[in-house]
């Protein structure tokens, strides 16, 4: 039987993280105990306190064992735990250590949306690839950068070690473990039975792109704001670093330092931004949005806009147009 370990944090923690989990798990032993099987999860509620309360006071959980007493684990689930970082890190200060203990130990580690930060807190994402909620990806690069973060991933794994990306996309990592752990015939029951997208991969969909500006680069600031101006022109990497007056390498490479893309991929992600926007409001032809975000190539636009979001200009306009539902 796999020992499950799910934290419960001090601090403003998700609820939903963590009872999604527990009956997530939970269901797979019953659906077990249904075709005459012995249960697979010995789920179990642990912390480092014997009660949480929220920070809001809302809810309160008692967690059944304190991390102190929990010597062995097979997989541990860390939830997204909301507020400062800074102060939740000291308010769970014995977590991290335990965690890396316990996966030198063997065990596996799962964190959800924002857990990934308390996950990369620890080290053990060094050099390693995860995701997180797309909101805080550019927070989380400036922090980590030893981590390779894969903000259009819903979920990743490498060496034991599985993260999901933003809020609700947990549901699609649970899935996954129950396919691992239990096979393909019991995970497609759990999906159909939560209604989960069995094989839904990216979050790319969802996200809203914002440019990296919390550097300090002045010349790069304004090189950004130029192209959030004039998305709907063609602009050249030339025409930027004449505008900065900085040589072209040295230009490249400082903007991919401080925004996490090439200036390509920023001018990119900024049409396609506004593109998005435009279909969302459902008024105009994909090709009159592609016209006015400065493209002039169907298929150009189409293959760009498919590789940042995952979807293409018409699929998009389906699903998020108010005009279209």
């Amino acid at each position: 039987m796999k020992h499950i370990s799910v934290y419960i944090p001090k601090g403003h923690y998700s609820m939903v993280n963590i009872e999604g989990a527990y009956q997530m798990f939970n269901w797979v032993n019953s659906y077990y105990g249904q075709i005459n099987k012995s249960p697979i999860f010995n789920v179990e509620l642990i912390g480092i306190e014997k009660s949480s309360t929220q920070t809001n006071g809302l809810f309160t959980i008692n967690p059944q064992r304190l991390i102190k007493d929990v010597k062995h684990t097979d997989l541990i689930i860390i939830p997204a735990i909301h507020g400062d970082l800074k102060d939740n890190l000291k308010a769970n200060a014995e977590l991290l250590p335990w965690l890396v203990k316990q996966y030198n130990q063997g065990a596996e580690l799962v964190s959800f949306c924002i857990g990934t930060f308390y996950l990369a807190a620890s080290g053990l994402l060094n050099g390693k690839p995860c995701s997180t909620h797309w909101q805080y990806a550019n927070e989380f690069r400036a922090m980590f950068p030893k981590a390779i973060l894969m903000d259009d991933k819903i979920m990743t794994e490498s060496n034991g070690i599985y993260t999901s990306g933003g809020a609700y996309s947990f549901t699609n990592l649970m899935i996954y473990l129950i396919e691992k752990y239990a096979g393909r015939e019991v995970a497609v029951m759990a999906s159909k039975g939560f209604m989960i997208d069995i094989d839904r991969e990216s979050q790319s969909p969802f996200m809203m792109f914002k440019g990296q500006k919390t550097h300090k680069d002045i010349e790069i600031l304004e090189a950004q704001n130029y192209i959030e101006q004039n998305y709907n022109t063609k602009i050249t990497v030339d025409e930027l670093c004449g505008n900065s007056n900085v040589a072209r390498r040295t230009f490249e490479r400082r903007f991919k330092k401080a925004t996490a893309n090439t200036v390509l991929e920023y001018i990119q992600r900024v049409k396609i931004e506004a593109a998005k926007k435009e279909l969302e409001h459902g008024r105009k032809t994909v090709n009159e949005v592609m016209y006015e975000v400065g493209y002039n190539d169907t298929k150009a636009f189409r293959d760009v806009f498919k590789k940042i979001t995952d979807m293409t200009p018409i699929d998009y306009r389906n699903k998020f147009s108010l005009a279209y539902n």
